[in-house]
């Protein structure tokens, strides 16, 4: 039985409806939660048929970007960022150099998250930050615990910075973060003062933030990005040191 490919035109028409949908969003011409037009008037609005419109809103609903309402129509979806999420945890299975080049964004994101807290953090995220220090202390032995104490005082900093467009890109990575600060705990512990440096650091990250002065955050927030990695590759150093004795 031979396969049935979708014509060219077809194709091209879940181009034009998509196209079509993101520059009225982009205009303002259509808001989060707002119905779409009926099929008959977008078909001739988009210039495609109607298997051909439906086909493609079936796709974008799948993709979160609209809903399809029995007997009410097709309505228009907040972006949802767990969707972004669920593509580069798929994409950094396939390409290994992905997850570094991640890493090298949540930095990006970070730093200017907090030069914007210095000035934007209100009472309620200091203290989301520091209940999130105190996990961090708490649950210094314990990887799985510590790397969910990790991320969440990182994440509060991002939330103080009170910018949704950094807070829907750090939520995309939110994933892969998760797995690294699990494993950042678990090498950086096997170091010698590896969980003085982790209790220390996140305090001076802290005070920084605490004094308003947007360039020291910036200063403390990156050495500790890159005091990190070095106890990390000494965590794997020895580790293999270990094996290689072992062996």
């Amino acid at each position: 039985m031979a396969i049935t490919r979708p014509e060219a035109s077809e194709q091209g028409g879940f181009d034009k409806v998509f196209l079509f949908l993101r520059e009225q969003l982009l205009s303002g011409a259509i808001s989060p939660g707002e119905r779409l037009l009926g099929e008959r008037e977008l078909c001739l609005r988009v210039g495609v048929s109607r298997p051909t419109l439906r086909e493609a809103l079936r796709a974008l609903a799948m993709l979160g970007v609209v809903e399809i309402r029995q007997g009410a129509g097709t309505v228009v979806r907040r972006p949802d960022a767990s969707i972004l999420g669920d593509f580069f945890a798929f994409a950094a299975s396939q390409h290994g150099a992905l997850v570094e080049d991640v890493m090298q964004a949540r930095i990006a994101i970070e730093c200017q998250a907090i030069r914007l807290a210095c000035a934007r953090a209100t009472l309620a995220d200091f203290d989301r930050l520091r209940a999130a220090l105190e996990d961090v202390v708490a649950t210094i032995a314990d990887p799985d615990a510590g790397g969910l104490a990790d991320h969440r005082f990182h994440q509060a900093i991002v939330d103080a910075a009170a910018s949704d467009t950094l807070g829907t890109l750090y939520a995309a990575i939110t994933p892969l973060l998760l797995r690294s600060h699990r494993h950042r705990r678990e090498t950086m512990t096997e170091v010698e003062d590896g969980r003085a440096y982790l209790i220390s650091h996140h305090r001076l990250i802290f005070d920084a933030l605490a004094a308003g002065d947007p360039r020291r955050a910036d200063e403390v927030l990156r050495e500790h990005f890159a005091i990190g990695d070095d106890y990390r590759r000494r965590g794997r150093s020895g580790q293999h040191s270990q094996q290689d004795a072992k062996a």
